[in-house]
């Protein structure tokens, strides 16, 4: 059996921009992922609320996803492959950053797993690198995220560059979801299920293949 960690935020985590609550286990796309790769793969989801890439959140704390990714990934090795889904909360108006920062935050984190040896044999797990989805017009952007929204179209191109760096995989979420228009940030269900379907056709075409699995 192959492992799969997806590293991320509240939309890993399952966060419904409706009841603000969380989406049943099957609804999520960690859970669509799992049931297009069948029993011989095991997707482990570790989704945080307010998780960012490297900044330590003054505010809420406990957040930075710098020092959580050793701890998380040593938990459940050996890992064939990290689906990293970081970002959104970067642009929170307090953290001041721009779509290149959140980039580079999220680079930090690939060549983490990349020089680890949380894979099989010792060896490092392989990498998929996800670029959040741009946000939807919302009028709670305006509460924590001023700014973001223009921010956020500059995602897919910043975060393909830190794929071309790091040598690992790369997909632009932008291509086939949309955030939700109640909140601007958040994934709703049939968005969930579109991510899950997407990331499965990235790894069987790109990723399973490369590997002869």
């Amino acid at each position: 059996m192959k492992t799969i960690v997806c590293f991320g935020d509240s939309n890993t985590w399952g966060f419904d921009p409706v009841t603000r609550d969380r989406f049943a286990p099957k609804k999520r796309w960690t859970a669509v992922l799992q049931k297009e790769l069948g029993k011989d793969y095991l997707v482990i989801p570790e989704g945080l609320n307010g998780r960012t890439t490297v900044w330590d959140d003054p505010i809420e704390g406990w957040k930075n996803g710098k020092k959580q990714i050793i701890p998380v990934l040593g938990s459940h090795k050996p890992i064939d492959l990290v689906v990293i889904l970081l970002g959104t909360n970067d642009l929170k108006q307090r953290f001041s950053l721009s779509a290149v920062d959140v980039a580079r935050g999220a680079k930090v984190l690939v060549e983490i797993v990349q020089k680890s040896d949380f894979g099989p044999d010792g060896k490092a797990p392989k990498v998929l690198l996800l670029a959040p989805p741009e946000f939807s017009p919302s009028p709670e952007l305006d509460y924590l995220f001023e700014g973001g929204l223009e921010k956020s179209q500059n995602f897919g191109v910043e975060f393909y560059k830190v794929a071309e760096e790091t040598g690992c995989y790369f997909m632009d979420t932008g291509k086939f979801i949309e955030s939700s228009e109640i909140d601007g940030i958040h994934l709703d269900e049939e968005n969930h299920e579109l991510l899950g379907e997407a990331v499965f056709g990235i790894i069987q075409r790109e990723i399973l293949k490369s590997t002869g699995s």
